[in-house]
């Protein structure tokens, strides 16, 4: 069953067209690895998922539920936007963890903001509280941080940083975790830690899409792959095709020039 439905999505900045009709699917416990140039629109298509960024044509559905269609007015689209963005998770390049809070607080920071909103919550505030920071806890030490959780990101390592990002991320339960090139702040010797992290998730069967430059590991990890230039999807379809024996001259340009380089 597709979890997710992506039909037609095209984005412009001013005159300049990012994403040219873009369309895909990705069933519920399978993992997306996006793959291309930088400036090929993979961000781009990730932020209009996670709507920071309007799409200026098509739709997007999950679990059949249409979340944002352009033919819909625009204050429609900007109505409950916190709840449309709450069936996703997303994973940024720079982690972006508040410096002022532990790894705990940064976990559990979007949780707790939530729960305020709860109708129960002044009454049954410490216990709502109490399972909040038990799952924070939980989620750390499947990061393998469980003596990490009082350290400030300052006190982190980056890969050490991303791991928090990632708990935080799963915090809310997402239907579809996102990550935004996860390794590429990282120096090499902290990348693999990072990357076994997204392969234990891959296995427990985590949704996800993953915008990744670590062909070999898209290639292993991945269910399926999409390949984008200039905007739009060249190829998708099996990780170890699409990467090993792709189709289209510009997969192979591309896969290529990265192999040389």
């Amino acid at each position: 069953m597709a979890i997710l439905e992506v039909k037609n999505i095209e984005k412009h900045f001013g005159s300049t067209q990012v994403l040219k009709d873009v369309s895909f699917s990705l069933e519920e416990g399978n993992a997306l690895a996006i793959i291309g140039s930088s400036g090929s629109g993979k961000t781009t298509l990730l932020r209009c998922l996670n709507f920071l960024e309007t799409p200026n044509q098509g739709s997007i559905s999950v679990k059949d539920e249409t979340l944002f269609d352009a033919s819909m007015p625009l204050k429609q689209h900007e109505k409950d936007l916190r709840t449309k963005r709450l069936h996703f998770g997303m994973v940024f390049q720079s982690f972006n963890l508040f410096p002022q809070y532990t790894a705990l607080e940064n976990v559990m920071l979007s949780a707790q903001l939530l729960a305020k909103e709860r109708p129960d919550y002044k009454q049954n505030k410490k216990e709502i509280l109490a399972q909040i920071e038990e799952q924070g806890k939980t989620l750390l030490d499947q990061m393998g941080l469980k003596d990490r959780m009082d350290h400030y990101p300052h006190q982190l390592s980056g890969g050490q940083q991303q791991r928090v990002a990632i708990a935080r991320a799963l915090a809310l339960s997402p239907d579809i975790l996102c990550f935004d090139e996860p390794t590429s702040a990282l120096d090499p010797e902290l990348t693999g830690e990072v990357l076994k992290v997204i392969r234990g998730l891959a296995e427990q069967k985590t949704t996800m899409i993953i915008v990744t430059h670590e062909m070999a590991f898209a290639r292993d990890v991945a269910d399926q792959i999409i390949f984008m230039d200039d905007g739009v999807i060249v190829e998708q379809g099996d990780p170890r095709q699409v990467i090993d024996n792709p189709r289209e001259e510009r997969t192979k340009q591309f896969l290529t020039r990265y192999t040389e380089g």
